[in-house]
């Protein structure tokens, strides 16, 4: 199959709305990172998804819906907490998730009677929604457990070949995937943490929890229990203490001949020097950064030495969230 790259424009929505709905599925922006697209309420297209993918059968996909979309055609709102947070929060990077009315393919929420909901806000991605207006099943549109794509050109290098079509719309500007949070109790419960926060929710509303599920548990939210966002180099996560462990680490592998990079805040970049690739000074920035320097990482590097993130926003529980499941922790005692 040959896979065209085109911008977004007139002519390539048309495309890509023919695409869907005879049941192919098509890479697309968001202000997060790229989604891969196919009509939720079939099951052959949503089939597609994940075998582009190799994604495990029961990690459940998120449902996109344009700014205009009546979201209650598709599922059961119980609290009037959903409104305010829709109020605020839609569009943008906030997936909620709700009863299902039974309108979305059971392939897309792996047979669950939730399903999540999100409204990009990024202009591409509410072109394409509108253009093709019907609910849409997207997960990232990467191969599964590798980094999410922020480009055009990383969904290529992973699909390349498995999917007709990805719309470009440029590096996406959130660059961690959405928060997930789960509606259906009279306390809203985060189940992926991302750019909105557990703050911004509880001051919007009064009351948030974070999730207590375990790995024995159902997945409920993308995220949850498998490995993901993980580069082709092998990783070291050090964290903020550790820069002369780290050191050493470095020189290790760089004797054994092998091509090293760290990737720290501006902080730790400003103590290292040279050979870092700096995710930026705040949580906004390291968000934005973190998957592209991923990919950099795995196109220079032999081994990627990375540290936590310590901000002091709410985001740091996100992007940790990323780093710790995409790098391999390091202890002291085995170096």
């Amino acid at each position: 199959m040959l896979t065209k790259v085109l911008k977004i424009n007139d002519e390539s929505l048309k495309i890509a709305k023919e695409y869907i709905l005879n049941g192919e599925v098509v890479g697309f922006p968001t202000e997060t990172v790229y989604g891969l697209a196919g009509i939720a309420y079939k099951d052959e297209a949503v089939k597609k998804i994940f075998e582009a993918k190799g994604r495990p059968q029961d990690n459940p996909l998120i449902v996109h819906v344009h700014e205009d979309y009546d979201v209650d055609k598709l599922v059961e709102v119980e609290f009037d907490y959903v409104y305010k947070l829709r109020e605020l929060f839609t569009p943008g990077p906030l997936t909620m998730v709700y009863k299902s009315k039974g309108v979305v393919s059971p392939v897309a929420t792996c047979g669950l009677d939730t399903i999540g909901i999100r409204i990009p806000k990024h202009e591409g991605a509410q072109k394409f929604l509108k253009a093709v207006d019907v609910p849409i099943a997207a997960p990232s549109a990467n191969a599964s457990k590798h980094t999410s794509p922020v480009t055009a050109e990383h969904v290529f290098e992973d699909l390349q070949g498995k999917i007709p079509l990805i719309l470009d719309g440029g590096m996406c500007e959130g660059g961690i995937e959405s928060t997930v949070l789960d509606v259906t109790t009279d306390t809203p419960i985060i189940l992926r943490s991302g750019l909105i926060t557990c703050e911004m929710i509880k001051n919007a509303v009064g009351k948030c929890e974070y999730s207590q599920n375990t790995m024995a548990d159902k997945v409920r939210a993308p995220g949850m229990k498998y490995q993901h966002y993980t580069p082709k180099c092998k990783t070291a996560l050090f964290g903020r203490n550790q820069i002369e462990e780290a050191k050493d680490y470095f020189i290790q592998n760089k004797q054994k001949g092998l091509r090293v990079v760290y990737m720290c805040d501006d902080g730790i970049a400003s103590i290292l020097g040279e050979n870092c690739l700096n995710l930026g000074k705040n949580a906004s920035e390291i968000a934005h950064n973190l998957y592209d320097a991923l990919h950099k990482a795995e196109s220079i590097a032999d081994v990627l030495i990375a540290f936590d993130v310590e901000t002091g926003s709410d985001v740091d529980v996100g992007i940790m969230n990323r780093l710790t499941k995409a790098c391999q922790r390091i202890q002291m005692e085995k170096l």
